[in-house]
């Protein structure tokens, strides 16, 4: 029996271990799903987005939904930390097969020499010894690996967001590609346009980097309420695919180069998140987005329906699975009634005839 627990209290060690490494040190994307990261997201995800899916109002969805980020990071790291303590408990109980207390005193002990580098009892054989000096190093470098991974993590949320704040006074809040065309279409002319794609084809091969790196990014929320980047990157797809369904030219090569890029992160974010393309029935007021964009462009561009679709077709089922999946609403092409941007609020007082909070909450 003392052999069986001692090799489970291995196993355990080194599942968790590896893990941690692969999860926080590993620069890349893991293929192996047989992990306990992506079991314990599996398993915490899925009833915390069914109990958000029950509540009607939007901004109460989102704070509670806002929460499962970093309250998902903080359990992770404690599953981590009582996981490898069982396991060294598993370990010193087996080798001092059981003589010095029950296997709760053994947790105990392990708990005090992980956490603080000093058991309450000295072991008086070597396996004892050698599993306290390794547990005590373990939680050491545990710790150490907890404080470099934490300001990494949140710099790449923080490069993700500046962007995404960004796009407030460019594409409206939420964004929407006519209106993005809109504020950058001066006397007939597009302004600055060829630097926004430019911005943003650099933008989402961070976004794709930084994703594939720490999946638990993409379950942080943005800073309101009406912004994500999910909607950030299918609000790039949809201008680029605009901009190759009416332009040629420079400004097309651009807008191609940027599309490419943002369908490459949306196609390896679904898969990421195992979450298979379909088709969605929401045009999201495509037909109405394309009747304004005429009466925007006039008789210089025309915009060809039929690019138009076949651009949609190559990302929209794998944004419409994402957003299924991380219950994060895509942005509309256009919107019906004039929509207030964020910075046009505030929580005192109403500026240009906006609702104070009317915009944070569409």
């Amino acid at each position: 029996m003392y052999v069986v627990m001692a090799l489970v209290g291995i196993t355990l060690i080194v599942i968790v271990l590896l893990d941690a490494f692969e999860t926080i040190v590993v620069p890349r994307r893991i293929t192996n799903q047989w992990r306990l990261t992506p079991l314990f997201y599996a398993l915490t995800w899925s009833p915390w987005s069914a109990i958000a899916r029950r509540i009607r109002s939007d901004r109460k969805r989102e704070n509670f939904l806002w929460l499962f980020g970093p309250l998902s990071l903080l359990m992770l790291l404690g599953v981590w930390a009582v996981a490898l303590v069982i396991g060294f408990a598993l370990l010193r109980d087996a080798a001092q097969e059981g003589q010095a207390g029950s296997l709760w005193h053994y947790v105990y002990v392990s708990a005090t020499t992980f956490f603080l580098s000093s058991g309450e009892a000295t072991p008086t054989d070597s396996v004892g010894r050698i599993a306290t000096i390794i547990e005590g190093g373990t939680g050491f470098s545990f710790l150490a690996l907890i404080i470099s991974y934490l300001p990494t993590f949140y710099q790449a949320f923080s490069r993700r967001e500046v962007n995404i704040s960004l796009l407030d006074a460019r594409a409206g809040s939420p964004p929407r590609a006519v209106e993005l065309l809109r504020r950058h279409h001066d006397k007939g002319q597009t302004a600055d346009f060829e630097q926004f794609f430019a911005d943003w084809e650099r933008w989402a091969a961070e976004l794709l980097e930084s994703h594939l790196s720490y999946p638990v990014l993409g379950l942080f929320r943005s800073q309101h309420e009406n912004e994500s980047w999910l909607a950030a990157l299918t609000l790039v797809l949809d201008a680029s695919a605009l901009v190759l369904a009416t332009f040629e030219g420079p400004i097309a090569h651009r807008a191609n180069l940027t599309f490419a890029m943002a369908r490459h992160a949306a196609v390896d974010l679904s898969q990421v998140y195992r979450t298979p393309p379909h088709a969605s029935a929401d045009d999201r007021l495509l037909p109405l987005a394309l009747s304004q964009l005429r009466d925007l462009l006039g008789h210089k561009a025309t915009v060809s329906e039929d690019k138009l679709g076949e651009l949609r077709a190559m990302y929209e089922p794998y944004v419409n699975a994402l957003s299924e999946f991380l219950l994060m609403p895509l942005p509309k092409w256009t919107t019906v009634t004039a929509v207030g941007d964020n910075w046009q609020t505030t929580a005192w007082k109403q500026i240009d005839g906006v609702t104070p909070g009317r915009s944070a909450r569409r």
